[in-house]
């Protein structure tokens, strides 16, 4: 797209937000492919934001829809609202992949269509939407576009007993994402009577392999899976106090980022 600002009044509606800064939105838009002039910006720093900003206020709104879930059903509920893959849904369903700034290049390889690209794009506009309208907006579109039905179909699927995707994908979802590598899950023991087992799994980072990898977290369980569930849930818990620390301490934004 050559000049995106003919059309921005049409991202705006769906986005519910009339922007007063609309240089913030274009730098959304903008992938760091495309050359920009010197003191503008590409969305990499908006994405970091719009990540955290999201997850506050999908937490939040999980908290108080649903007093009923503890720790574990809202992280694994979060966890799927927040992903690459749902995000990648919410950014088609308002055609954000029109509004894409690419360079020519990246335009006829299909960037404008690839699900990380736009997973990416909707955080960072979610950041702009931030930045220029407050966490009020934030609210209004993560309500209407990102929570709504799919917050109630996963709230459903909880109560029936289904996995919503678990922990453990949420966890190799968010390691890739950092481009850490991969979780390797391994049994450690399995102790008692066939009735009454129990069993450890311990999860470890493997960024190359062979390499025996770094130590995450270990799960206990009555069965392997159960145990490996809470092995994933209690790195995934890890991996993102780490992230908050580092970003906290001004030196995490290249390892905080999705």
């Amino acid at each position: 797209m050559e000049d995106p600002k003919p059309q921005i009044e049409l991202l705006e509606a769906r986005l519910g937000h009339q922007f007063g800064k609309r240089d913030l939105l274009l730098s959304a838009l903008t992938h760091r492919s495309l050359k920009q002039p010197l003191g503008a910006g590409n969305n990499e720093r908006l994405e970091f934001l719009g990540d955290a900003v999201l997850g506050l206020v999908v937490g939040e709104a999980l908290f108080n829809d649903h007093p009923e879930w503890q720790e574990g059903e809202l992280t694994r509920v979060r966890a799927q609202l927040v992903s690459r893959r749902h995000l990648g849904e919410v950014a088609r369903a308002i055609g954000l992949g029109q509004f894409l700034l690419l360079n020519k290049n990246e335009e006829k390889a299909g960037l404008r269509e690839k699900a990380t690209v736009l997973s990416n794009c909707m955080e960072a506009v979610i950041a702009a939407l931030y930045l220029d309208g407050g966490l009020d907006r934030v609210r209004e579109f993560a309500h209407k576009r990102i929570l709504a039905e799919a917050e109630r179909h996963l709230a459903e699927e909880l109560r029936a007993g289904q996995s919503l995707g678990n922990f453990k994908s949420a966890l190799q979802e968010l390691l890739q994402g950092l481009q850490l590598g991969s979780p390797v899950y391994q049994l450690k023991s399995a102790i008692g009577p066939d009735h009454r087992k129990q069993f450890q799994v311990e999860v470890s980072l493997c960024p190359v392999a062979g390499s025996p990898g770094q130590m995450l977290a270990r799960g206990h369980g009555s069965t392997k899976k159960a145990a490996e569930q809470e092995a994933a849930r209690l790195a995934l818990h890890q991996v993102q106090r780490g992230m908050e620390h580092a970003s906290t301490s001004g030196t995490g934004e290249g390892a905080s980022r999705k």
